[in-house]
């Protein structure tokens, strides 16, 4: 049974390519959403918040590795990103990938057999810690807080919201991140995404 989780991104300006992938994420439960260039699989990536990433080196305007960067940044750890190359195809091509915060590399063409393979692993480590984060100990002000952060609001608003100086928000947003085991105020705001804690500030 496939959990209820995002779907697998593609990104890669050959739509054939997409289409390939696609199918091949099907066979194992998975929806897949392509994008052709590196904007657009930013902006993607913020409102479906994939299980995985399956990222092209070679993209029109952002390269494949400022992409792979600011999901990092976003995203942290959790999310599997896979890069994928019919061009750079040497052995240091996919040894900087990997140094650049990549969790996988493949060459095009590929065996699907072992890309599926490979894919099951990644979203199988990348699912267990999340499950495990789903109750993250956070107290009922520290929830308020981060949904509303995850709303829009900055320190200064939520504040204002709460009836709190900003220096108590900031004490608590630090505290978020360390029971939530990321490092940004972007990060907490894509865990508050996926587990409805942008809903539950708004009731």
């Amino acid at each position: 049974m496939i959990p209820d989780c995002g779907p697998i991104l593609v990104v890669d300006d050959d739509a054939t390519f997409c289409d390939l992938v696609t199918t091949l994420v099907d066979r194992i439960g998975y929806a897949a959403v392509a994008a052709r260039d590196g904007e657009e699989a930013l902006e993607t990536a913020r409102s479906s918040n994939p299980s995985l990433v399956v990222l092209d080196v070679d993209l029109p305007g952002i390269s494949g590795y400022e992409v792979c960067r600011e999901l990092r940044d976003a995203h942290g750890d959790d999310l599997p990103i896979v890069f994928v190359s019919g061009k750079r195809t040497e052995q240091l091509d996919r040894v900087g990938g990997l140094l650049l915060g990549a969790d996988d590399y493949f060459v095009k063409p590929f065996e699907a057999d072992e890309f599926l393979a490979r894919v099951r692993r990644h979203l199988s480590r990348s699912q267990a810690p999340e499950k495990a984060r789903t109750a993250p100990n956070l107290t009922g002000r520290e929830q308020e807080i981060l949904g509303l952060l995850a709303s829009g609001l900055d320190q200064r608003e939520i504040a204002e919201q709460l009836v709190i100086s900003p220096k108590t928000v900031a004490t608590h947003i630090q505290r978020i991140l360390g029971k939530l085991g990321v490092r940004s105020r972007a990060q907490a705001v894509a865990f508050a995404h996926r587990h409805g804690l942008v809903e539950q500030a708004r009731v």
